[in-house]
């Protein structure tokens, strides 16, 4: 019986990595913008949550069934939901063969340790609903009702129609053992809630340090990161205008004239590149005034060196990713291609060592650059108030606006922007309650 639930539980396992590689960025943002840094506590909460999801979907899917198997005809009684309350104890009497033992009933009954397994299924989201949110039972019990809901629709459609007809049965029992697995797991997180802090007052504690306007180097970072992003998606854009409009000799215009849009133009109109827009950032010069063109432009040439690092090493490490996805994809119903790829990395192996001198060539460019962005970044890191060259030639600072959930009142913890004028903050917005 174990192994039925090993399968899945390994191969949420497996995904679990490239959901989090791609869910980082989006997560990032969400917790910026509401609660004005990332601290590791909330991210590792949020990403447990989502691991524990991942394997309970995983659960209730997996095996799937082989494109070669007819579901319809291997499970045709699933077609038929079972939707009468109790049945799984007629199940569980059937299974003991109405003797009345330990053994029978429990210890050797697949009827009830599967009932079991229902109830555990959801158990760790009454934790997760009661320790993350802070919310009450009624909360937890709505969101076990709304999980296994859809967990049992999931498996009466067939995987949403990836089969023609369901290869799992929709039971009522399911979902009233789910449930209540919810509410039971709420109810058993109580001396967890009262032991471990809020995670809003880690925040508060986090934000404590920033009171003299240090803006997370974590929030500046991913807001670079979509700055770069929107300049690569935006050249091609001014390639094509630039052809169609100017002719076929603007085309080699199009990387600097889309950098000098994103990062001199876009922040002297609106007050910030869209990257820090999103991440509710500002730039400022040292009187909360905004910038010139001439201090924007000088802080994008400043900054140039370091966009392009983090542009080629992005490109190579998403051209790795998808690389590895894709031989291991086909090395799944095709293991000549790993073999293939095997045999290549020998070769290449054996013609670098032949020739060191060749392999220390095509190593040096990577090895430049992740050492001129460490450099960079240790520099940034090291300052007292995080800046970095092209903030102290130029005279521009990140400015925070502040997050979501920032708290009005008495109660509200110090402002993170001390060094920036009232005006500014007047200017660039209010605090909003949540």
């Amino acid at each position: 019986m174990t192994k039925i639930y090993l399968l899945p539980i390994g191969t949420a396992a497996l995904l679990f990595p490239a959901l989090a590689f791609v869910m980082f960025i989006p997560t990032a943002i969400v917790l910026y913008r509401r609660h004005g840094v990332m601290t590791r506590w909330r991210a590792l909460s949020l990403y447990g949550g989502v691991y524990y999801a991942l394997t309970a979907f995983c659960m209730v899917i997996v095996p799937l069934p082989k494109p070669s198997v007819n579901v319809c005809k291997k499970y045709p009684s699933f077609a038929h939901p079972q939707l009468t309350p109790g049945v799984a104890f007629s199940d569980l009497w059937k299974e003991a063969h109405h003797r009345v033992t330990l053994d029978a009933l429990i210890l050797h009954n697949s009827a009830f340790w599967q009932t079991v397994f229902n109830l555990i299924l959801l158990l760790p989201l009454g934790v997760f609903v009661r320790i993350h949110f802070r919310r009450g039972l009624a909360a937890a019990t709505v969101a076990g009702f709304a999980g296994s809901l859809f967990f049992e629709l999931t498996q009466y459609t067939g995987l949403w129609g990836l089969y023609a007809c369901p290869y799992r049965l929709f039971a009522v029992d399911d979902l009233i053992a789910n449930t209540a697995g919810a509410a039971l797991g709420w109810a058993a997180a109580g001396p967890l809630a009262r032991a471990l802090p809020a995670l809003d007052a880690l925040d508060d504690r986090a934000l404590a340090p920033l009171a003299a306007g240090k803006v997370p180097f974590g929030r500046r970072l991913v807001a670079l990161l979509l700055d770069v992003t929107g300049v690569a998606l935006l050249t091609p854009i001014v390639a094509v205008v630039g052809y169609s409009v100017l002719g076929a000799e603007t085309v080699l215009l199009a990387p600097p004239v889309a950098f000098a849009l994103w990062f001199v133009l876009l922040p002297w109109v609106t007050g910030a590149t869209p990257g820090k827009h999103i991440l509710r950032l500002r730039l400022v010069t040292p009187d909360g005034g905004r910038p010139s063109p001439a201090r924007l432009a000088l802080r994008a040439l400043v900054l140039s060196p370091l966009l392009l690092l983090t542009y080629l090493g992005g490109g190579a490490a998403l051209s790795l990713a998808v690389s590895a996805v894709f031989f291991g994809a086909t090395a799944s119903t095709d293991p000549s291609i790993l073999m293939e790829v095997a045999s290549q990395a020998k070769e290449v192996a054996y013609s670098l060592s032949a020739d060191p001198v060749t392999g220390l060539v095509l190593l040096l460019p990577p090895a430049l650059c992740l050492a001129l962005t460490g450099i960079y970044v240790r520099g940034i890191r090291r300052h007292p108030q995080g800046l970095g060259p092209h903030e102290t030639l130029s005279g521009i600072r990140n400015h925070a606006l502040p997050h979501t959930r920032a708290r009005t009142g008495p109660e509200a913890p110090e402002p993170t922007d001390a060094q920036i004028p009232a005006t500014v903050a007047a200017a660039d917005g209010s605090r909003t309650g949540g």
